[in-house]
């Protein structure tokens, strides 16, 4: 985290607009999200997709080609060029807002050239059962990055570099996972179908010399090349868990920076999230999956969820110093392969409970935050137009509050099944404190110690116009409204 009560925002959805725009949208944003209270931002993959200037950034062709070469297409990516994204970097970190870069480790896409070679067709749903026999196989695993011609790197990728890929064009009707011939898929992964190192495209063999050299290499060039501060991990249910922090620690040492570094496994059990943070010692934080879906069964149940169990299952709870919260993402988000969608009305009580409380490192949307709009198909095949509602102004008052009085002790009332609050007593450097409040049914009031006599307390969200003044004791009611969040701060002049 860069500070105290730090707060990271995803600067991105699965749908932003792929005319080349967003580094130059976040060197305008910049300075009003350092403003606001944005501490470091999360960017999206930035180097050349499978799908050139269309690609989100998770289909990797080739991680060295940063919107600078003819390549898929285009020469920018989907968000701009080069230059645009190293110049977004600085001006951010000028503002005081750390960057933080998504990585890709677990597979590539869109090869150059075919290339034959053995392998074993594997059951997609359980990859330790073989549906057939090693076989000679056709796969796309020849990278040659014609475009780049060498520059930074005259390593080509061969279909020895990968364990395993899903499509054999001598047979390309079978829905298998070819495992090359003398390959193992990768221990230290989700146990998920058996063994869950295989997800998409050609799969990185993590055991070959060549690519942890390859990986380690672009590393230390990437560092170098954007002066990043830190990483998120995509996937890292899909690696070898023990190489994150191997790859990391490299990049630490030719840098003589502790970069931040965060993983996305995406999973709602808890026991998989602490067997990671196990094996990489605890120096990869996590996004906390379970609490988004924690949040997503609150939306979708209304009053029927019992908020006293909101943070049931979660890794803020059960380790908050490794947890980075997050309310959606851009895989939640709606038509999305995971979608899992928060429900609008829930958003200001699940953006309260990840920015005001004293644990977990919170991450905000970038969806949530401006709005979005976007058209694409279903699961069932039929296309659907989404609207997504701006939280901007609410978010901006929690950030404030977050920023202001969110220190101290913190007090916590999870003593109904439909209204929880909690407070923050402050601190001699932030004084005054700060009660919060919420409801998932009626309107709800709740005593709560504030620890600060004959305070009087104003709700920010201004859902409440009315002030509350504390009694001899620091001891006041606070209230909020039906299915809402009210929260509380010192009222000054």
């Amino acid at each position: 985290m860069s500070e105290p009560n730090g707060v990271m925002m995803q600067f991105f959805h699965w749908y932003n607009a792929a005319d080349g725009s967003l580094w130059s949208e976040l060197k305008t944003k910049a300075a009003d999200l350092a403003n606001v209270g944005i501490t470091a931002v999360w960017l999206p993959p930035a180097y050349k997709g499978l799908a050139g200037g269309y690609d989100v950034g998770y289909g990797v062709y080739d991680m060295y080609d940063l919107g600078e070469f003819d390549q898929k297409g285009s020469i920018r990516t989907k968000y701009g060029t080069k230059d645009e994204y190293i110049s977004a970097i600085k001006v951010a970190q000028t503002v005081g807002i750390h960057v933080y870069a998504d990585v890709v480790l677990n597979h590539k896409m869109g090869a150059d050239a075919e290339e034959e070679a053995q392998a074993r067709p594997m059951n997609p749903d359980n990859r330790h059962q073989p549906i057939g026999d090693t076989q000679t196989v056709k796969v796309w695993t020849h990278f040659t990055f014609p475009g780049r011609q060498g520059k930074y790197s005259d390593l080509e990728w061969h279909w020895w570099h990968f364990d395993a890929v899903d499509y054999n064009a001598y047979n390309g009707d079978q829905q298998a996972v070819y495992l090359f011939k003398d390959k193992k898929f990768d221990s230290n992964v989700d146990l998920e179908k058996g063994v869950y190192d295989y997800l998409m495209g050609c799969d990185l063999d993590m055991e070959h010399p060549e690519v942890q050299d390859a990986l380690k290499a672009w590393g230390k060039w990437f560092v170098e090349t954007t002066q990043v501060n830190g990483f998120r991990f995509d996937a890292v249910k899909h690696v070898k868990a023990d190489f994150f922090p191997e790859w990391l620690n490299h990049c630490r040492q030719h840098s003589q920076k502790r970069l931040f570094a965060v993983g996305e496994y995406w999973s709602d059990e808890i026991e998989a999230l602490h067997h990671f943070v196990k094996v990489t010692g605890g120096d990869v934080m996590l996004f906390d999956a379970p609490l988004h879906y924690n949040f997503t069964v609150a939306s979708t149940k209304g009053c029927d969820f019992d908020l006293r169990q909101i943070f049931d299952d979660t890794l803020v709870k059960e380790q908050p110093a490794l947890a980075v919260t997050l309310v959606e993402n851009h895989d939640s988000q709606p038509l999305q392969a995971l979608e899992s969608v928060v429900e609008s009305w829930f958003k200001p009580l699940a953006y309260a409970l990840i920015l005001l409380r004293r644990d977990g490192y919170p991450c905000i949307f970038y969806a949530d935050y401006y709005g979005a709009h976007y058209k694409d198909k279903g699961r069932d095949g039929n296309e659907y137009e989404i609207w997504l509602d701006s939280h901007q102004w609410l978010i901006d008052k929690f950030l404030g509050a977050r920023r202001t009085y969110a220190y101290g002790d913190q007090y916590d009332y999870f003593d109904h099944a439909n209204c929880v609050g909690w407070t923050r007593l402050g601190t001699d450097e932030h004084p005054g404190g700060m009660a919060v409040i919420l409801s998932n049914g009626d309107q709800g009031c709740k005593w709560m110690e504030m620890g600060h006599p004959h305070q009087t307390y104003r709700d920010v969200t201004e859902h409440i116009s009315e002030s509350i003044t504390t009694n001899a004791e620091g001891w006041a009611e606070f209230a909020c409204k039906a299915g809402s969040v009210s929260v509380w701060v010192p009222q000054t002049d």
